[in-house]
């Protein structure tokens, strides 16, 4: 916690403070020093990379209460807006070949670059395709069934934007992200973008990481403790949680006029946990209820409240989610 530990304390802020100026000076270059991917953990092969990304892939769907048979149908000429797709647009690849419209990826780094290592996660995945997917996801790249040419415009386009925001309008179906919104700059202004992008009858998908981040110890809310402004200093020009609680996600919904189909922990702390970084929190979060505290990450599911889609009705299975709260535990 911090407070507790002096020295260990100033290295660390003095640390952080000067890789913020890095970050904030040669933001390309902190990226590529860092290895910054989008996932966390680094995997150990181009297959479990592949693997994961899968998984993210069939985790939207199974929140929306889309059957795997079922996903083609319901991404046909749609256009997907993706949040924070790391150094591999590969959920993109998986959304076009899968038969989705276009696919839109914007981040606030610019961490894909074609390279050797994305290609052979790319060339993988289209490895694992068959029939009318597969030929789908041969026309997704430059030239014909080569990963290594990259993702063809326009069907896909890759946005960079200091605020990471998509700057559509009224064009996306479906937007997801995983592990991104918690590294959003500016979280209203980011919900803002979500609800001007979305068309009358979209609907997103998002999973958030509330304990993503560690200081000097193992305690998976001991980030809460750093006072507002050092935060600021150390982390403001980073890809560094933004540390904002669900209390404060509940809160920018509504002021952003974003109804909440489904709202569900995915991991709670227990009280132990609470107890102990209680004391020590920055004054920012003291407001904030041990109950809001516990949730460690959630699953959101979200429309425009002026959404023409009944809540159980059209038979579209995308909207069972309505209907059920998300999948717990993912």
């Amino acid at each position: 916690m911090y407070g507790q530990r002096r020295l260990a304390d100033l290295r660390w802020v003095l640390r952080g403070i000067a890789t913020n100026q890095i970050a904030r000076l040669f933001p390309e270059s902190y990226v590529r020093l860092t290895g910054h991917t989008g996932r966390g953990a680094v995997e150990s092969s181009a297959r479990q990379v592949a693997d994961y990304f899968w998984s993210c892939f069939h985790d939207y769907f199974e929140i929306l209460g889309v059957p795997r048979d079922d996903i083609t149908g319901y991404l046909s000429g749609k256009t997907v807006l993706e949040y924070g797709p790391g150094d591999v647009p590969a959920v993109a690849f998986l959304m076009l070949a899968h038969g989705a419209d276009a696919a839109v990826c914007v981040d606030r780094f610019a961490l894909y670059r074609p390279s050797p290592a994305s290609t052979e996660v790319l060339r993988l995945l289209l490895g694992d395709l068959d029939g009318a997917v597969r030929r789908r996801g041969d026309a997704c790249f430059r030239a014909l069934a080569d990963p290594a040419s990259g993702l063809a415009e326009p069907r896909f386009r890759y946005v960079r934007h200091d605020y990471g925001l998509s700057g559509l309008r009224d064009r996306a179906d479906l937007i997801i992200s995983r592990a991104a919104l918690e590294y959003a700059n500016d979280l209203a202004a980011t919900f803002a973008d979500m609800r001007a992008a979305l068309r009358a009858d979209g609907i997103a998908v998002h999973k958030v990481d509330l304990a993503g981040q560690r200081c000097d110890d193992d305690h998976p809310l001991s980030f809460l403790t750093y006072p507002r402004a050092l935060w600021s200093a150390m982390c403001s020009h980073k890809n560094t949680v933004n540390r904002w609680r669900i209390d404060h996600y509940r809160r920018v919904l509504g002021e952003q006029g974003l109804e909440a189909v489904s709202l569900e922990p995915t991991t709670l702390a227990d009280q132990r946990v609470i107890d102990e970084v209680r004391p020590y929190l920055a004054s920012c979060f003291h407001g904030v209820t041990d109950r809001d505290l516990s949730w460690l990450g959630f699953w959101l599911v979200l429309r425009k409240p002026t959404s023409r889609v009944e809540r159980h009705g059209t038979g579209d299975p995308a909207h069972a989610a309505a209907a059920r709260p998300a999948r717990r535990g993912a």
